[in-house]
């Protein structure tokens, strides 16, 4: 079974909260043709998606060709609206995870949903978490790396890791609002650095701080590999070791980030030996980023092409990791045999 762990979508018919709520940061769907359209914000072109992005329909077609059992879907970051006032983004979270809820029980044996909650206020994300996992059946709730420019560890957010410990609720962080944003425009850089970037300060300070030692069950992944934090994780040692009077933990931050889950999406079979070698291939899970333009062809390629991996690990990776971390049993493929073995091979070969 193949489960693509690292996949967005948005509903089609996302309303304009403009017009309800002021300010232009709310993005809007704006079609451009029947099978496209653009995520406008602040009057801007964001980001230029296709149907791949709403339909479900599209969707299952495309992971039938690609040779994928189950997506996880997930909110893109732009929707996240930490900065509006938290009964507006709480709107904003509730039409997305209604949404993602449906697409579930519509195609139960192709898709596994993740929330949003507004983080800008613990309360009111911990009782949107509540429901997401509690009455529409979600398996975990993204979040971003920052709540406008504060780390995850902020004190403000103390009681909602504590909850999302105690009802096992799994957390996928996802980049957004990233550092040096006056820097990275040209080149995109934004994507490429500025991403994996803020992906490192997130993981540094959810250790750093104390975060995972005092909450040692709560369950964490990173996209795009964890960023550049695999590769800094050793400096991040030098630096507990020089400077005794910061720490604010029992051991050095290698300790904790062996608590940690990682999606496989750095393109490189080597990045994912560095991965698999320093955290273990129990704490790799295979994902895409479809449907954006950064996204893995086919899903999974990078473990498959990675030589050195025994089919034992390959299949933890490509899929059961994914359920484990997301607390899953039982899921089945409705595909089964060489049905499913003939999309693979289709998939790599790129036709």
């Amino acid at each position: 079974m193949r489960v693509d762990f690292h996949t967005h979508i948005i509903p089609e018919d996302l309303p304009d909260f403009t017009q309800k709520y002021g300010q232009d940061r709310w993005p809007l769907m704006h079609r451009t043709c029947a099978c496209g359209a653009n995520i406008m914000v602040g009057g801007k072109v964001f980001r230029e998606v296709t149907d791949q992005v709403w339909s479900p329909e599209k969707r299952i077609y495309d992971m039938d060709r690609e040779g994928v059992d189950i997506q996880v879907i997930s909110p893109i970051p732009v929707t996240f609206s930490y900065w509006a006032p938290a009964d507006a983004a709480l709107a904003m979270s509730r039409i997305q995870n209604d949404f993602i809820s449906e697409t579930v029980k519509g195609n139960p044996t192709r898709f596994i949903g993740l929330g949003t909650v507004p983080l800008q206020d613990a309360q009111t994300a911990i009782k949107e978490m509540d429901r997401c996992v509690h009455e529409l059946n979600l398996h975990g709730i993204e979040i971003g790396t920052n709540v406008n420019g504060n780390n995850l560890d902020s004190p403000e957010l103390i009681e909602f890791f504590e909850m999302a410990e105690k009802w096992e609720v799994p957390l996928f962080i996802h980049p957004w609002e990233t550092m040096a944003r006056d820097r990275t425009p040209r080149h995109n850089f934004m994507y490429t650095i500025g991403m994996p970037s803020e992906t490192a300060l997130a993981a540094a300070s959810l250790i750093w701080s104390g975060i995972m030692e005092k909450f040692p069950k709560l369950k964490v992944s990173f996209a795009h590999g964890g960023g550049s934090f695999p590769y800094i994780l050793p400096r991040l040692d030098k630096g507990w070791e020089v400077w005794p009077h910061l720490r604010l933990t029992t051991h050095p931050p290698s300790h904790y980030a062996r608590n940690f889950y990682f999606d496989s999406l750095n393109y490189d079979p080597l990045n994912i030996k560095y991965l698999i070698d320093r955290f273990g291939h129990d704490r790799i899970m295979q994902g895409s980023d479809y449907p954006f333009l950064l996204r893995e062809i086919p899903p999974g390629k990078v473990i498959d092409d990675a030589l050195d991996l025994s089919e034992e690990q390959k299949k933890l990776i490509l899929g059961e990791n994914a359920l484990r971390f997301l607390n899953v049993k039982g899921k089945k493929n409705k595909n089964e045999g060489n049905a499913r073995d003939t999309r693979r091979e289709t998939a790599k070969s790129g036709n």
